[in-house]
């Protein structure tokens, strides 16, 4: 569903698009500890687990934008909060190092720049792996004054930029970037330019968009329907069902993404319509964290290219199976990767 001579066509536009991006923005640190040094704390007597490497990463919207950057999207353009922290300092370093344009990044005393922790330990057999994540994230709304200017904020970068990709994190109500407010004035936004490509993703409240084209798993579609999200099986009847309901209680054409099976392309084609677009080979072991963030951004890439549904769920499909494959971090995909990744499809 996307040939080489298509792909090459997005890979080459890629350069010249300006990306917005609005969402929750968070830190991912890599603690890698060291089983064979092994150290006791005089005070409590426990292990103190040693530290021998450090990595930051721009995490959560910030996967995104690494994935928009490995593809070669020219100029990244976030619209978030973070906090006046260390965790801020070392986040805004490392986008430093992307194609991105901070100008609309506000920090704010008040905030604690989100941050996920994630120590690494090798097992008996030497292979790196996650251990319990530690998480800091902010458990008040943002301020009435901060909201307003972010909404300011997002109108420049709404208008400006060729199209927007949207990511609601935070499971808690009105604790992240995405608040109510945040969202209503992104839906005005959208109403008074309809033809401007928006791909939103929410972890909870996917059905609360009536506005962009969405991208939920089907999980998310259930939840968002008020259906138990355990009840997922991974009959594909069952995830067009779902995905065709939440297209049509939002309204919006959505890419439901289905594991190792790919992506549904609902609604494109009229309010029931679907397009079963197949995953990618993979073999070997997996790593399926930032798996959906990767699949937004080759959905984006296609979109802002020309490109039609299906060839955005296929390169979507596509960039997903080259970072599943990159074991103990939130991987990206280059161009060379892809085209290689192509090559191995079945009807290539």
């Amino acid at each position: 569903m996307l040939s080489l001579e298509r792909l090459d066509s997005v890979l080459a536009t890629l350069p010249r698009l300006t990306i917005g991006l609005v969402g929750d923005l968070f830190l991912d640190r890599y603690l890698w500890l060291d089983p064979d040094l092994v150290e006791t704390s005089i005070e409590t007597g426990l292990e103190a687990y040693q530290i021998t490497r450090v990595r930051n990463s721009p995490g959560a919207l910030g996967t995104v934008m690494n994935n928009l950057a490995a593809l070669g999207v020219g100029r990244l353009v976030p619209v978030t909060v973070l906090g006046d922290d260390g965790q801020a300092y070392d986040l805004l370093k490392e986008l430093n190092k992307l194609p991105v344009d901070a100008g609309h990044i506000m920090q704010d005393p008040v905030r604690l720049t989100p941050t996920y922790t994630k120590p690494m330990r090798r097992d008996a057999a030497g292979t790196w792996r996650e251990l319990n994540r530690i998480d800091l994230r902010n458990n008040a709304p943002l301020g009435r004054e901060t909201e307003a200017r972010l909404v300011e904020h997002l109108t420049d970068v709404f208008q400006s930029a060729d199209g927007l990709a949207v990511l609601d994190q935070v499971n808690e109500e009105n604790r992240g970037v995405m608040t109510t407010g945040v969202r209503e004035h992104l839906a005005s936004l959208c109403r008074a330019d309809p033809d401007k490509i928006v791909l939103v993703d929410s972890r909870q409240r996917i059905g609360q968009f009536h506005f962009g084209l969405l991208k939920p798993n089907v999980g998310e579609c259930l939840r968002s329907l008020g259906r138990d999200e355990r009840s997922a099986t991974g009959d594909l009847a069952f995830a067009r069902d779902a995905a065709v309901a939440l297209s049509r209680h939002t309204g919006r054409p959505l890419f439901c993404t289905v594991g190792e099976s790919g992506m549904l392309a609902v609604g494109f084609k009229g309010p029931a319509s679907v397009a079963h677009v197949p995953g990618c080979p993979v073999s070997g072991p997996i790593d399926i964290v930032g798996a959906g963030d990767s699949a937004t951004a080759g959905i984006l890439s296609a979109l802002l290219s020309g490109g039609s549904a299906t060839e955005a769920a296929a390169l979507g499909n596509l960039v997903a199976s080259v970072t599943v494959q990159q074991l103990g971090t939130t991987g990206t995909a280059s161009p060379d990767q892809l085209r290689a990744g192509w090559r191995l499809m079945p009807d290539a």
